[in-house]
């Protein structure tokens, strides 16, 4: 199906944003007249750079408070009109959406309003033009999709016809219910379909649609019902993005737009129309990349976690460090950043790396040229929005390319350790990326994302999301620091899964490693909150373990301090708990903001 995006969606100049949205692969674009109006670029130019740009120009948006008013404002109205329809076809756009009034002097005349609707029509077709009729959720007198539609049904007129807005349909109600009357309409007086999505929250509905939309898949709302509804009638148009989103406004025009043509393409696919490669979910993390400059630091911390070097890449300065099923390399390459220690990839374990790697390049996920000697072991990987790089992986199965082979074994022992895996990783995003990440790990990767959680920061909030598979065996926790400014304190984290924290806590620290000071206050807390056996608590507050539980069991953690841009968490998981206790993370992030300004770092 087609697929348009109204440039209000993106920031920029319109030139900028027509730009974005053809090399994301929209096939139109509505203009938004403001977005005209700024432009110094001539409508015939504007026309032209569409052409070029391979877009076609779906909607002209939009006219507003006309209908059901004094004759006298209408006739007003209709010289407005007249100049907005010679404009459009100097555009080359033949489609008009008209809002319905909020004006203070429309009347609650549904026959007033058709008779004028259709009078406006009239002159629309004097210029080849359609009008699409739209029920604002705030419109003064019409505000529902239904009523709407009986207005223009009762018009009449073969050049009027309806526009449906998912938010404006989906932000008065969910019930399945609400969408029935969608199928009493036919599917050629459905001018135009435009579609967002938006987070649950319980606000004013104008500030929540010109502030808070976001693509289909991001929110809360069931889009793909309303266009499985509106397919039902026979509607063959553009499904047309429009997006009113402060965050969105100052992002990056290209990167928001690819962001916007994989929600369409999801969702062309969660209704049936499309049929990109199947989604593979992981099975496992293979590994995680660590860059570093210097990579003294990092290995005394991994030395003293347990881990051993245990092989070497033949061709690049990466090193293998393993303990149990955790694997980390180090990667010490000139391409290093000079801002310390970060992780830069991850292995992902994957029953079918080429079908996994053929899905995410059809869900626009940018693939990484590999440079490899001819003996190294072909690996498809691409880059998250993060810059992530996500690599996927065979580990020793005969049958596909292992990227173990890759590594020579070094004669090292490895120490004797507690941490057996990877539990989950924590991955710091930026701050106009967070939505974006959810969606792309969840329809590129085939994880499930959990409900949004915020977390009070001393100096702001931070939000965090996890993704993980059905199973647990994946966890990737998203999180996106408190200001846009704000990507260095809340630094990446790997956190190894252990059956015995205290020991595996304690063997840290007797082997020279250092863990993250909590405060007294935290423990005392602990007392009042849960009972401990005897000296249960006591050993906590030595070494630093922070505890939560939830329904299904008990959750014990403590953290290293940061190296560079990464620390590590040590985590037992008993009974069966799920969550990665946020109810401990604005003491935790507390801690790390002490130890930044006493070490300066």
């Amino acid at each position: 199906m087609r697929t348009s995006i109204a440039t209000v969606s993106l920031s920029g100049s319109l030139t900028e944003k027509l730009t974005a949205a053809s090399r994301a692969g929209f096939d139109g674009v509505e203009i938004f007249e403001n977005d005209l109006l700024a432009s110094p670029l001539t409508p015939e130019e504007i026309r032209a750079r569409c052409a070029d740009l391979g877009l076609t120009i779906d909607l002209y948006q939009p006219m507003r408070d006309i209908e059901a008013v004094p004759e006298d404002e209408f006739a007003r109205n209709l010289r407005r009109a007249r100049h907005k329809f010679e404009l459009m076809n100097r555009l080359g756009a033949d489609t008009v959406l008209v809002c319905s009034s909020v004006s203070p002097l429309a009347a609650d005349d549904d026959a007033l309003a058709a008779e004028q609707l259709a009078r406006l029509a009239d002159l629309a077709q004097d210029f080849g033009i359609r009008v699409a009729y739209e029920a604002l959720a705030w419109g003064r007198h019409v505000s529902t999709y239904d009523h709407a539609w009986h207005i223009v049904e009762t018009a009449g007129h073969p050049a009027l016809g309806t526009c449906l807005d998912s938010f404006h349909i989906l932000s008065r109600g969910s019930d399945p219910k609400d969408l029935e009357g969608i199928a009493d309409i036919p599917g050629e007086k459905i001018f135009f379909l435009q579609l967002a999505d938006a987070p649950l929250l319980a606000m004013d509905v104008l500030q929540w649609s010109r502030h808070y939309r976001c693509f289909p898949g991001q929110g809360g709302f069931d889009v793909a019902g309303l266009v499985r509804s509106v397919l039902h009638t026979g509607y063959d148009g553009p499904l047309s993005l429009e997006i009113f989103n402060d965050v969105f406004r100052q992002a990056e025009a290209g990167p928001t737009a690819v962001d916007a043509r994989r929600s369409l393409l999801v969702l062309q696919e969660t209704v049936g129309i499309a049929a990109p490669p199947a989604s593979v979910a992981p099975t496992g993390i293979a590994f995680a990349e660590l860059v570093t400059p210097d990579a003294e630091p990092l290995s005394a911390v991994l030395g003293a976690l347990g881990f051993a070097r245990t092989a070497r890449h033949r061709s690049k300065p990466v090193d293998l460090w393993q303990q149990g099923e955790a694997r980390l390399l180090v990667n010490t390459g000139t391409a290093v950043r000079r801002d310390g220690t970060g992780l830069a990839a991850i292995g992902l374990e994957s029953p079918d790396p080429t079908v996994a790697a053929r899905r995410a390049e059809a869900l626009l996920a940018p693939v990484l040229p590999r440079r490899r000697a001819p003996e190294d072991a072909q690996l498809d990987a691409v880059l998250a929005p993060d810059g992530t790089e996500l690599f996927f992986c065979a580990t020793d199965r005969p049958e596909l390319p292992n990227w173990r082979a890759d590594f020579e074994d070094i004669a090292q022992a490895p120490a004797p350790g507690h941490a057996a895996r990877i539990d989950h990783l924590a991955l710091t995003q930026p701050w106009h990326h967070f939505d974006e990440a959810a969606l792309f790990h969840r329809s590129v990767l085939g994880l499930h994302a959990q409900e949004s959680v915020d977390v009070a920061d001393p100096y702001g909030l931070m939000r965090s999301r996890a993704v993980t598979t059905d199973d647990g065996s994946v966890r990737i926790a998203l999180t996106v620091g408190a200001a846009p400014t704000d990507d260095t304190v809340h630094a990446q984290h790997i956190a190894l899964a252990t059956d015995d924290v205290v020991a595996a806590a304690r063997r840290f620290a007797e082997a020279g490693g250092r863990l993250l000071p909590i405060p007294a206050n935290y423990y005392d807390d602990l007392a009042a909150r849960y009972e401990f056996t005897d000296g249960e608590l006591e050993t906590y507050r030595e070494l630093g373990i922070l505890y939560d539980r939830d329904a299904h069991g008990e959750f014990r953690h403590c953290y290293t301090p940061t190296i560079g841009r990464v620390f590590f968490e040590l985590v037992q998981r008993d009974g069966g708990y799920r969550g990665y206790g946020a109810q401990n993370a604005p003491v935790r992030l507390a801690a790390q903001h002490a130890v930044r300004r006493l070490t300066g770092g």
